[in-house]
């Protein structure tokens, strides 16, 4: 009796073992050209425990890599995170921050900030794009999602677990810059947006909506976010669509094609709205030529 109760057992395990070895999440695509490949990976900036162990490929292809590309590498000074805030987030002497606007509008950013259990002081000094990204970034971390839990973030500890350099495709410096480049009134309205989707739900929802996808490979979702995004017509929706992901997609091409021709064996791995959509990553490299494969 006791025989076909262990096979038994031992079909659940294997049932369950690809589950326990990491499932597929967010989007993977295989770049060939030259006699070299590369993976080029969608990642999340956030994370929860269950995202990982991340599935085997993902997983194999870095311990075995020959570099592994990131939009910038968290794990490095720390110090060139305080130097960009300086120079690109924080409000000069004198200038006036959300206290000093409308005291509705005022009145409405304070409650955001107390809901997310941040205090108005803190962030007083703070350009409004930084009070928005902080907003959304605190509305994350209500729902569990961690920074420290960051896809990109565990990619590079497995990279240097393994030896294999990691190289930035950007700077954090130039990412600042790019929130900076926002006219003053396009900050106050982009600030007064989050607040409004804060407020709605619609943000928690989006938020929600974009984490399921990814954590699921979910292609036809992950397609549709992108479809949203291209025909937002809001301040926050256009800034998103034409300098967070296509301003940023041409050089990101443009760097990974040149990884590629060096190098065999590589893995990048960049936000997984990167790779989806009409002006994508995959889409830029597959007209430069190259074999562009997505895995899922």
């Amino acid at each position: 009796m006791r025989r076909p109760i262990i096979v038994v057992f031992l079909s659940l395990l294997m049932l369950a073992l690809p589950s326990a070895w990491g499932a597929e999440r967010g989007a993977l695509f295989k770049v060939s050209g030259g006699g070299h490949t590369m993976y080029l990976f969608g990642t999340m900036h956030v994370g929860l425990p269950e995202f990982y162990p991340l599935e085997p490929r993902i997983a194999t292809a870095i311990q075995n890599a020959s570099a592994l590309a990131l939009e910038v590498d968290l794990l490095q000074d720390p110090a060139k995170l305080g130097a960009a805030m300086q120079a690109h987030a924080m409000l000069a002497p004198g200038k006036p921050g959300f206290q000093d606007r409308s005291p509705a509008f005022r009145k409405r950013v304070e409650h955001a900030l107390k809901k997310a259990r941040i205090d108005p002081a803190a962030v007083a000094r703070f350009k409004p794009w930084l009070v928005a990204t902080t907003l959304t970034l605190a509305e994350y971390a209500s729902e569990g999602y961690q920074a420290e839990l960051a896809v990109d973030i565990k990619l590079a500890q497995m990279a240097r677990a393994s030896k294999v350099p990691v190289i930035e495709l950007e700077s954090i410096s130039a990412q600042f810059a790019m929130f900076d480049r926002l006219g003053e009134q396009e900050q106050w309205a982009f600030l007064e947006e989050s607040v409004d989707m804060m407020e709605s739900g619609k943000q928690r929802a989006e938020m929600r909506q974009i984490v399921d996808a990814w954590g699921s490979a979910d292609k036809a979702v992950l397609d549709a976010v992108a479809a949203k995004v291209e025909g937002d017509t809001s301040v926050s929706g256009k800034f998103m669509q034409k300098v967070l992901l296509e301003e940023r997609n041409g050089p990101l091409a443009e760097k990974l094609a040149a990884l590629l021709a060096k190098q065999d064996k590589s893995v990048a791995a960049i936000g997984v709205l990167h790779l989806v959509g009409k002006h994508s990553v995959p889409a830029l490299l597959g007209a430069k030529g190259l074999t562009v494969e997505r895995v899922y």
